[in-house]
């Protein structure tokens, strides 16, 4: 459902052609047509509702099949990776057709005829022609650029990305970290600013970072790498694997790169990215403004009357780089792992699979496309990050316990009771430790009379036992009914191994002898 919605972005949002939509999803052309014409049929316009989620989009545009009329076109795709099987061949594969298709199908000669025709269109060369403001073609130059480290004097190779429009051969370059996602993106991000504008279509090659399942037919595009294209309005149509025909101009724009930016500056020696993106910076103004062999002007001067004016305008704001984390299952306690933190989700998704949307301050939570929680970033490591509305019934009331709350409530049954709950809360280093033992002595009034463990209670304190078990027990036995221990009445108890208080003080200032020692010696 996925290509769905961005073939309609593609085709209604942006107004793209059939073959640039079909181009940058991956599929046929009849099939963007198909989506449209069913979309069209269902009553839908662009943007779709905002609680249309997937699964109801694809029933509004997939009801239950029907029968049709007309032969059904063998599937040429499958038939061409099929043949490259050992033991394969045209008339096993038209067996295995006319079986799925046993009253309508083709016969064998015309279906050899038909795959013969669509195989027949593979190998074509055509020569492109590049419209003004229409594509920019996107790749990393075969070789760096050396970086050394100033603390230990280690060279390491920092990769080039280079950028050409298709018009006027406008060049753009950088050094970059490396060649993962955020520096992939990063590097579009400052070629849109360079050029001052967004072209209509981007054409990368097929980099991991970009393009996550390579495909001739079907090329699997990163999450974030897709919400650029959304982002600045164009559109991804990555090269055919082992074509490079497919982005002849990035081509010749990397190897201009390499020898008039990259060969020059060979000699000297850049201590980070950034010192030697300044030195490439100053070598593209240079190789934009150098005179073509072939055409009248410059680089810059195609770009300013061709490119520029054709270019689709910037955002207001600048892309924020998300970081997409797919297929996270939800734990059993309703939150999910992301980057060493939980965060909750709504307690129905448990056991589910979501996909996880960060970017420097916020992460958010979708399910089928459709957003189900956000939270404000926290980097604290094996923190929780829990939304109160996410919890059950049961779990948020329990989380609405306070231990002013509990205090409240035991007052209401008696001050011994009250006293009890005070003293289980303050001998925890956390209050919400002694949460689970204040509420089931309280839980005992269902049980028993008030006054009861009120006196239960206060039985418990004289005994030193302040606990949910000691008072729970007292009021088993009934001993909540029996008179409370008498505190011992009467004289000391005298004996000569019991030392009294003169012996913790010390002697007075001019003492001849230390009463401590004489006591000492008795024992």
């Amino acid at each position: 459902m996925r290509k769905t919605r961005e073939i309609l972005r593609l085709r209604w949002g942006l107004q793209r052609s059939l073959r640039e939509t079909a181009a940058s999803c991956g599929v046929g052309a009849t099939t963007v047509h198909d989506v449209v014409a069913r979309a069209r049929a269902a009553g839908l316009r662009w943007p779709l509702p905002a609680e249309l989620d997937d699964a109801a989009l694809e029933a509004r545009l997939y009801p239950p099949p029907q029968g049709r009329d007309g032969r059904p076109l063998p599937d040429f795709t499958t038939l061409y990776h099929e043949l490259k099987r050992r033991g394969v061949t045209l008339e096993l594969l038209w067996q295995e057709y006319r079986q799925a298709h046993p009253a309508c199908g083709y016969g064998y000669s015309r279906f050899c005829d038909l795959y013969r025709a669509w195989r027949g269109q593979l190998d074509l060369v055509m020569r492109q022609e590049h419209r003004a403001g229409e594509k920019l073609f996107v790749d990393y130059a075969g070789r760096g650029i050396d970086i050394v480290d100033p603390e230990t004097g280690t060279v390491t190779e920092a990769p080039v990305f280079v950028a050409a429009l298709g018009a006027s051969s406008f060049t753009y370059a950088e050094a970059c970290d490396g060649q993962d996602l955020r520096s992939w993106v990063a590097a579009h991000i400052h070629t849109f600013e360079y050029i001052e504008g967004v072209a209509a279509i981007t054409v990368p090659d097929n980099l991991k970072a970009g393009v996550t399942t390579p495909d001739r037919y079907e090329p699997e595009l990163n999450p974030t790498y897709r919400e650029l294209a959304a982002h600045y309005g164009t559109t991804i149509i990555p090269a055919r694997v082992r074509r490079p025909r497919d982005k002849a101009k990035v081509e010749n724009a990397v190897q201009q790169v390499e020898r008039w930016v990259l060969a020059p500056l060979r000699h000297q020696r850049f201590f980070s990215v950034a010192e030697a993106n300044q030195a490439i910076r100053a070598r593209l103004v240079w190789l934009n403004d150098r005179p073509l062999t072939r055409l009248a002007g410059t680089r810059r001067s195609l770009w300013r009357d061709l490119d520029r004016p054709a270019l689709r305008p910037l955002p207001p704001r600048r892309f924020d780089i998300p970081t997409w984390k797919t297929a996270v299952g939800v734990n059993i306690d309703y939150h999910l792992e992301f980057d060493h933190h939980y965060y909750s989700v709504p307690y129905a998704l448990v056991g589910k699979r979501v996909d996880v949307r960060a970017t420097a301050t916020v992460v958010e939570i979708f399910r089928h496309s459709r957003r189900v929680a956000s939270h404000r970033r926290s980097y604290v490591r094996g923190g929780f990050t829990t939304d109160p509305a996410h919890r059950p019934d049961a779990h948020r009331r329990y989380a609405e316990w306070t231990p002013s709350r509990l205090l409240r409530w035991a007052e209401t049954i008696g001050p011994a009771t009250a006293a009890v709950v005070r003293q289980i809360l303050e001998r925890r280093p956390h209050p919400e430790q002694g949460f689970r033992s204040c509420l089931g002595i309280l839980s005992l009034a269902r049980c028993h009379d008030a006054a009861r463990v009120e006196q239960a209670c206060r039985r418990a304190r004289a005994l030193g036992a302040a606990s949910y078990r000691s008072v729970k027990s007292i009021l088993t036995h009934g001993l909540d009914r029996q008179p409370l221990p008498a505190p011992p009445t009467g004289p000391a108890l005298a004996h000569e191994h019991i030392r009294g208080p003169a012996y913790y003080h010390p002697p007075a200032e001019g003492d001849d002898h230390d009463d401590r020692g004489d006591v000492s010696e008795t024992q």
